[in-house]
């Protein structure tokens, strides 16, 4: 998905896909909190929206949720494979049972052993024997530990139940082992199966049924029917049972996959990302090529702009053929100093992957569009309630962030008909004399921006908000007023008595009363959106202004004091502490600092403390 666009929660949900897939659920921070699959990816995620929750951890988590991520795969067992990789890369913070390594199921083969056997293990590797995983939850390493002895006819018992065996056991009566306890099949004959079986966790199936089918053709040649018998049934069975699990691919591909998917006005491009044989995730783009509906074109001019400027992977796979697919070889393969090739016609896992990006490509564009129409239907509220003429086609809103009158900052954000414009946002540093004042600090930003929309150098809004009551209000109108901009329609936000969503009151200037609308009106979700985005893009340039202005040392503002001075004084003082409790007399004897910067010094220091 697209974090440009407003997550909403209706459209989504409708537009979800009933496939299997992964989920993601973010935070304001776009900090991904929770990880989770799902066989039925509409059924799952609504169930998180349509109902309360019994869990204080799922209700807790939901308070945080404000956009959910989805990557559909083929089959349940890649989503779980995907779940897996997704929860090691994020470490979501709602994933805390699985937020170990060690948490993880693995399978021990205890190969040091004369006749080893294949177990369930969890905890510290520490064992001589080897490992296979991790697995994504103990249901799956049970079930393949089952086909295999089914498989394989691998002992299951532990080795002390194997060391006094007299007489086979239940297990070899029903054709799940071989008894080796009773040395009923040969050490290398069961090495042939272990290794087999080893083979098949690694991934190489192919070898391993050509092993079984050399094999049988022995045991056929010497007329031991009885295992050659033994031989095809297990070919037969590892047929039946030979995982094509696309995302748990053993090997060693770094590729990106692209997937396209367009409505002619709406174009989405998905990279899903292949990293040592598995897929780490996926990734929405909608690229804005005005009038352009070549899907060849789209696609090189994508991968031009996209790839230009990060890391690129050793295959780059696409639907067709682009323009200027050789050129973008050899420059990609320059700017990594290693081969980079992007291939169109391809077989096998990699066009399932392929087909897996356009199968989220699609399921992009539908939330798109979905999000899209609900914007468009939001403007169409939101002039009907503030009675224009026409639909609004552009909205700013204006908030005011400080601790205390520390580094205060403003922010102005702009939303159009596809939601939020990024590119448009504006940061305002206020003057530091401003000690709180939010109404001279939001009269500040607005004359510093408005000034220049006078000038035409940023384009006119056909709405202003203001984050607050009247008293903010009154100071927009004032600098509107100053500027000759005073028809512009300036609504205020205020949050009302009860002070939480939905009971926010609009103040028009002119009007006394406040328009109140109900919680599930339309253009009032737009307005929260963009009062909230405003406040979010305000603490955040505000945080990032204090947190500069708490690493600047005190030292720095005194004038006449360089770089040198400094370091000489905190290393003969032994730091800031011991230059603050020095003397004018004491910090004269350090090199290069006179009388006069000394009591500079001396009086800055005792000022700030």
């Amino acid at each position: 998905m697209n974090d440009d666009a407003p997550f909403e929660v209706i459209p989504f949900l409708r537009t979800l896909t009933h496939r299997p897939g992964v989920y993601r659920m973010l935070d304001e921070k776009q900090t991904v909190i929770y990880v989770g699959k799902a066989s039925n990816l509409k059924k799952r995620v609504s169930s998180y929206f349509n109902r309360s929750h019994d869990s204080p951890k799922t209700a807790a988590m939901m308070r945080l949720v404000l956009r959910v991520e989805v990557t559909v795969t083929n089959t349940e067992t890649e989503a779980l494979i995907l779940e897996y990789n997704l929860i090691k890369q994020h470490k979501p913070r709602f994933n805390i049972l699985l937020r170990d390594d060690k948490s993880y199921p693995y399978i021990y083969a205890s190969i040091e052993h004369d006749y080893p056997r294949l177990r369930f293990h969890r905890g510290a590797r520490k064992g001589k024997g080897r490992y296979f995983g991790p697995y994504p939850s103990t249901s799956a390493v049970r079930q393949t530990l089952s086909e295999l002895e089914k498989l394989f006819l691998i002992r299951n018992c532990s080795d002390n139940f194997f060391q006094h065996r007299t007489r086979p056991c239940l297990q070899y009566q029903i054709k799940r082992c071989t008894a080796p306890c009773v040395n009923l099949i040969s050490k290398d004959q069961y090495a042939n199966d272990i290794n087999a079986a080893i083979l098949f966790l690694e991934g190489k199936n192919k070898t391993v049924i050509n092993t079984f089918v050399r094999r049988m053709e022995r045991a056929a040649d010497v007329q031991d029917y009885e295992h050659a018998a033994r031989f095809r049934n297990q070919i037969s069975k590892f047929k039946e049972i030979e995982a094509r699990q696309l995302v748990k691919r053993s090997g060693k591909l770094d590729l990106d996959i692209i997937g396209f998917a367009s409505n002619a006005a709406i174009h989405c491009v998905t990279v899903m990302f292949i990293r040592n044989g598995a897929v780490i995730g996926s990734r929405d783009h909608f690229p804005r090529l005005q009038g352009e509906t070549n899907k060849q074109k789209i696609i090189n001019a994508f991968i031009a702009q996209y790839y230009l400027g990060r890391d690129a992977p050793a295959e780059i796979i696409i639907e067709l053929d682009i323009p200027d697919g050789e050129l973008l070889q050899q420059e990609l393969t320059l700017r990594m100093g290693h081969k980079v090739r992007i291939r169109s016609s391809v077989r096998g896992d990699r066009l399932r992957f392929l087909q897996m990006a356009k199968t989220n490509a699609e399921q992009g564009l539908n939330l798109k569009v979905a999000s899209n129409a609900t914007i468009k239907r939001q403007f169409l509220a939101l002039g009907e309630v503030l009675q224009l003429e026409d639909t609004p086609q552009r909205l700013e809103c204006f908030d005011v962030s400080h601790t205390s009158g520390e580094v205060t900052v403003a922010s102005c954000v702009v939303f159009n008909g596809t939601g939020a414009l990024k590119s448009d946002y504006r940061r305002f540093n206020l003057s530091p004399d401003l000690l709180g004042d939010d109404y001279r600090a939001m009269s500040e930003a607005l004359q510093r921006r408005y000034a220049r929309i006078k000038k035409g150098e940023v384009a006119m809004p056909d709405i202003l908000f203001i984050d607050g009551g009247k008293g903010q209000l009154a100071e927009a109108m004032k600098v509107l007023s100053d500027l000759g901009l005073d028809w512009l329609t300036v609504v205020g936000v205020a949050k009302g008595r009860a002070r939480r969503p939905g009971a926010e009151q609009l103040f028009r200037p002119g009007e006394s009363r406040p328009i109140t609308l109900p919680s599930d009106s339309p253009a009032l979700l737009l307005i929260q959106q963009i009062r909230d985005e405003a406040h979010r893009f305000a603490i955040t340039g505000h945080r990032q202004r204090r947190a500069k202005v708490r690493r600047t040392s005190t030292l720095e503002k005194i004038p006449g004091l360089g770089p040198k001075k400094r370091r000489e004084l905190l290393r003969q003082f032994g730091g800031l502490q011991g230059v603050t409790a020095a003397g004018v007399d004491d910090l004269i004897q350090v090199h290069g600092i006179g009388r006069r910067l000394a009591e500079n010094i001396y009086n800055t220091l005792h000022l700030e403390n």
